[in-house]
């Protein structure tokens, strides 16, 4: 059997884009145009890795109208998913382009023990070299003790671990010893609870990160670009390329996409961090993912 990967979503969403050129808070605003997309940090990872001819299978928590039009979209990308249906709805976020980007995200919907229970059992499928990729905001209702276990028993079935996350999350993740974690500048000092104002500084605290357990770590500069500490503690860093930004939303799922996609070919991190970096540019650059 060959290795697959997983992405896991605990929070899926309808993104709603509408294009504004200039937002007037307090006032009716007329939409120029807008559109409905399947949204969430590892949704966007797996439609980035199909777009580069790589299968995944979408893993998380679907609930009401919002989550039928979620699968529904997938299923037209043929992109493969194995969602967990769940009472209440999933959640739709407002993203508004224009003069400037502002986003107003939905609260996530109840995910109960059963439905935790549902998805441990699926997660028990997974086998050696299987990949999984966790990636957003997991909800206050699932505990960081149900999180340490299921970590625990894909370490135990060395299953690769992926994590985009911060906090307590991307803390308690590191005694799996991820493949990768990917924090950016933000997450990476509030998790730490610092500000951090040059590369030095992101540096040594992406050093802990790995010190603690992660085989890589990447943190992601917007648009000062990337630095990356492989498994051997190398240190690189990649620059953003200039241009007009279109959009930078899922610009660091992408670039977890693309790493991913050249590591399992080259086994060679700065390969894979470089990759990233080009499809991260890419979506930067781009009109969507």
């Amino acid at each position: 059997r060959l290795f697959m990967i997983y992405t896991l979503t605990f929070s899926p969403s309808i993104d709603y884009i509408i294009n504004i050129d200039n937002l007037i808070i307090g006032d009716i605003n007329r939409s120029k145009n807008d559109k409905f997309l399947p949204g969430g940090k590892g949704i966007n990872v797996s439609i980035i890795l199909s777009k580069l001819n790589r299968k995944s299978i979408i893993m998380g928590f679907l609930g009401g109208f919002s989550g039928n039009f979620i699968r529904d979209e997938l299923d037209k990308l043929n992109i493969e998913n194995d969602f967990i249906n769940i009472n209440g709805i999933s959640r739709i976020n407002v993203k508004i382009e224009g003069n400037m980007e502002t986003a107003i995200n939905g609260s996530s919907p109840n995910i109960s023990k059963d439905d935790i229970d549902k998805l441990i059992i699926k997660l028990n499928k997974l086998n050696e070299n299987d990949v999984l990729i966790i990636s957003g905001n997991i909800p206050d209702c699932v505990s960081i003790d149900v999180f340490n276990d299921i970590l625990n028993d894909l370490h135990k079935k060395n299953v690769e671990i992926i994590v985009d996350n911060k906090n307590e999350i991307l803390m308690e993740s590191l005694k799996y010893h991820p493949l990768l974690v990917k924090p950016n500048k933000e997450e990476l000092e509030e998790t730490f609870n610092v500000k951090l104002d040059n590369d030095e500084d992101i540096i040594k605290y992406a050093h802990y990160l790995k010190d603690q357990g992660a085989k890589n770590v990447i943190v992601s500069l917007g648009d000062k670009g990337a630095i990356l500490i492989d498994n051997n503690n190398h240190v690189y860093k990649e620059n953003a390329k200039i241009g007009k930004v279109i959009n930078t939303v899922g610009a660091g799922d992408a670039l977890v996409a693309g790493f991913i996609d050249e590591y399992l070919r080259s086994n060679d991190a700065f390969k894979a961090f470089k990759f990233g970096i080009d499809c991260s540019n890419k979506r930067i650059f781009g009109e969507d993912l």
